[in-house]
């Protein structure tokens, strides 16, 4: 089966790898987005995608925009029978949808249709829920409204973060895929229409969705620290007597305690070698390790012997 890739992030490095290695699959190609800059210098950097593509010294084509007749062209040279897209970051247009006699796959890190969009793993775990998994579907116009091919699904672990819980949906979305793949060749699977009830959207993340706004609950602030790990990250500033530093909340538990005297969400009400417990909305946060700008990732005992926090000490919501 000639198969063009299309994909961008790495969550998609298992599904192409999974293609490579099946002895009924042939890559003709990998379509990703264009170079961007990245780390501190802004360098142009390749996606993880065209990486692994250049790797196994696939062709490899990065439209702008993959609507444009020459992007449609080149993808309809290499003559796929299947077109596989995996997070890559670009609605495709009917003619390219229409292109391949067996359509184009989609996968989908949620259950759909629950967590349509960009961001369904941190969704899942901004909602507190105990369960996600993969969708592979046939893609329509729509975002994340094509029919269902396969579905499965795995449990959210309590300590689970977007890192863990992308490592586990995207070893998923492998297997998934060379099981879509085989059926839709053998014309053993059928395609079902997602169910119109408990359809939910997931926006994509912004870097300001990592500030903490203490004046949320401890458990709901917990959740967001699990879905911006490591990405846009969970964090909250120092006060100006302690130089306005961003600090970055790596671990954290919720604590139902409350202070003895009712103090302002964000202030430090106990800070020693087991945690740096801060006043919420409702409950504590009771901070595990974290990171002070510029510097590395501690446990609090550590950070605490050459930061101090006293007692009262109110962490701001900017800088």
């Amino acid at each position: 089966m000639c198969i063009v890739f299309i994909g961008t992030a790495e969550f998609g490095i298992p599904c192409l790898e999974a293609l490579l290695k099946a002895s009924e699959c042939h890559v003709a190609g990998v379509v990703t987005q264009p170079d961007r800059p990245a780390g501190r210098r802004h360098e142009l950097t390749p996606s993880p995608i065209k990486t692994l593509a250049m790797k196994h010294h696939l062709p490899v084509f990065q439209p702008e925009k993959i609507r444009t007749p020459t992007a449609l062209a080149e993808i309809r040279g290499l003559a796929p029978d299947l077109i596989v897209v995996v997070a890559y970051g670009q609605i495709l247009p009917r003619e390219l949808l229409a292109m391949p006699r067996l359509g184009c796959v989609n996968v989908h890190a949620s259950l759909l249709p629950r967590w349509r969009g960009a961001s369904p793993i941190q969704a899942a775990l901004l909602a507190g829920d105990t369960e996600s998994g993969v969708t592979t579907m046939l893609m329509d116009e729509g975002l994340d409204t094509g029919p269902m091919l396969l579905q499965e699904g795995v449990h959210i672990e309590h300590d689970d973060n977007a890192a863990s819980l992308h490592d586990k949906l995207a070893a998923l979305g492998a297997e998934l895929l060379l099981k879509t793949v085989a059926s839709l060749a053998g014309g053993t699977l059928k395609p079902t229409p997602q169910p119109a009830a408990g359809v939910t959207y997931a926006p994509k993340i912004r870097k300001e969705d990592g500030l903490v706004d203490w004046s949320l609950p401890a458990a709901q602030l917990l959740n967001r620290l699990r879905a911006f790990t490591p990405w846009p990250g969970f964090y909250t500033f120092l006060p100006e007597s302690h130089g306005q530093r961003l600090l970055k909340i790596w671990a954290a538990n919720a604590e139902e305690a409350v202070p003895a005297t009712p103090v302002a969400p964000g202030t430090v009400v106990r800070a020693n070698k087991d945690g740096i417990r801060v006043a919420t909305k409702e409950g504590l946060l009771a901070i595990r390790e974290l990171q002070l700008e510029g510097s590395r990732r501690l446990t609090a005992a550590d950070f605490l012997r050459g930061h101090p926090l006293n007692t009262g000490l109110l962490f701001r919501s900017s800088a």
